[in-house]
């Protein structure tokens, strides 16, 4: 009879053993999964804070932008309202960024020159361009169909400030990436053929028009005036 007992205490203790082993490692699972979400989690909140991090930076760069073109703007048009202002300044920052060749300071460079320095987009030169980068229209017509704006009349289209700072900065940025930041402003004011003229002559003025040899230091020294 004891000899029984001993045998069922013995079973009774394996199972027990067996019972307490098979939690142990029911909670060591539980442990691994919990400890694998909360690596989990720290990761999804590490690269939030890495996203935050980044937005914080750039909408500082873009703050800081806007700042100086307004502050740009304001030397030269008084009259803009701040819609107008923040628009246009807003406008000029995502050229910069679309088209890596140009930068706040070149695009605003040109506009001064090109507005005769009053900012006013409906500005009109001798010749007839119009707005603040002076965008004769047949060349407003054929930059349209590139930036999917509807060609209605002239002064319609490139009397808006924003249709005109996309149009200018895309024709700048054309040229610039062919000629250089040099070549480009002449080709911007002279034609592609004179500036192309121009530096396969060594950069000598006597290929230019006389408004162009005028024009490109002109806006350079505006350009470095804005960048320092």
């Amino acid at each position: 009879m004891i000899l029984f007992w001993t045998k069922t205490a013995k079973k009774l203790a394996f199972i027990i053993v067996m019972a307490l082993m098979f939690m142990s490692m029911i909670n060591f699972t539980s442990d691994i999964k919990k400890m694998e979400e909360d690596k989990a989690n720290v990761g999804h909140l590490a690269k939030k804070i890495s996203d935050i991090q980044s937005f914080l930076k750039e909408d500082s760069v873009r703050t800081a932008a806007l700042e100086k073109i307004d502050s740009i703007m304001s030397r030269y048009n008084r009259r803009l309202s701040q819609q107008e202002k923040y628009l246009i300044a807003n406008e000029i920052y995502n050229m910069s960024i679309k088209y890596e060749n140009l930068d706040i300071d070149l695009i605003c460079a040109t506009i001064t020159h090109e507005s005769a320095r009053t900012w006013r987009p409906t500005i009109v030169s001798p010749a007839g361009a119009l707005g603040l980068m002076q965008i004769m229209p047949n060349t407003g017509n054929f930059l349209s169909k590139h930036e999917g704006i509807k060609w209605t009349k002239p002064k319609e289209v490139l009397f808006n400030p924003i249709y005109n700072i996309r149009m200018g900065c895309r024709y700048l940025s054309m040229l610039v990436e062919l000629y250089h930041i040099d070549g480009g402003l002449a080709a911007y004011n002279g034609g592609e053929r004179r500036a192309a003229k121009w530096l396969a002559n060594g950069r000598n003025d006597d290929v230019l028009f006389e408004e162009t040899r005028g024009y490109v230091p002109a806006v350079l020294k505006l350009y470095d005036t804005y960048k320092n």
